[in-house]
């Protein structure tokens, strides 16, 4: 579905990644995981189509979308939830929903996916007249990924989406990130809680300093007495 081959990028002269390799198969939940500034939002800033690769190629079905602007990589079923949650905070919660349809154009579509993703997140159905800035941390955050659904992606962009929040708002958060991917949406995680992605994806990649450090499978990965040491606490 997705593929990045020697994927390298930069900010001005410094180079953020290098020469970066990674898939996300079709319905899969993939993660990506390092310490801060190991290139982790770079590589979904490089999906996203925010900022160009330096080298190498992104394809997502076999069309490279390298150079292609966030506008054109919308519709073709990209979707991202940033870090930092970044919600339109002076616009209300179904105004910041439609917001993530707007490059759409079945109306009817739309209506059924706002119902399903307010299923989804029921607390946000209880707000949906509230402004975004009047939410709770955990209230933003699920507001960014249902708005990031209602683009009906086939692979969702998520980055950092427990940061800063309670225990059991992750939870939930997570549990709801399986359900989105059990109807058939793909995802990748960008994480720091490396034993909670690395339960949920199905398979990993670890970056350190932009570079590709080890990838295998999810549970390969927690028995790994490296990764446990270095980012399982043990």
């Amino acid at each position: 579905m997705l593929k990045l081959t020697n994927v390298s990028a930069s900010y001005g002269r410094i180079e953020a990644l290098h020469d970066i390799s990674l898939e996300v198969p079709e319905g899969k939940i993939v993660a990506l995981l390092g310490a801060n500034g190991a290139g982790k939002t770079t590589t979904l800033r490089v999906i996203a189509g925010i900022l160009h690769p330096t080298r190498g190629s992104v394809t997502f079905d076999g069309r490279d979308i390298s150079r292609m602007e966030t506008e054109e990589i919308v519709p073709l079923g990209i979707a991202m939830s940033p870090e930092g949650r970044q919600i339109f905070t002076g616009l209300t919660v179904a105004e910041n929903l439609r917001m993530g349809s707007y490059t759409r154009k079945d109306k009817a579509g739309v209506e059924r996916d706002l119902e399903w993703v307010l299923s989804l997140f029921p607390r946000l159905k209880e707000r949906l007249n509230q402004v975004g800035a009047t939410l709770s941390g955990g209230e933003q955050q699920m507001l960014a990924i249902a708005r990031a659904l209602m683009a009906r992606p086939r692979l969702l962009l998520l980055d950092e989406p427990s940061l800063g929040l309670a225990p059991m708002i992750v939870r939930d958060i997570f549990t709801i990130i399986r359900k989105v991917n059990s109807e058939g949406t793909a995802v990748l995680l960008v994480e720091q809680n490396a034993n909670l992605a690395l339960r949920t994806a199905d398979y990993a990649y670890i970056l350190e300093t932009g570079k590709l450090a080890m990838h295998g499978p999810a549970a390969e990965l927690r028995r790994n007495p490296e990764v446990k040491r270095i980012y399982l606490g043990g």
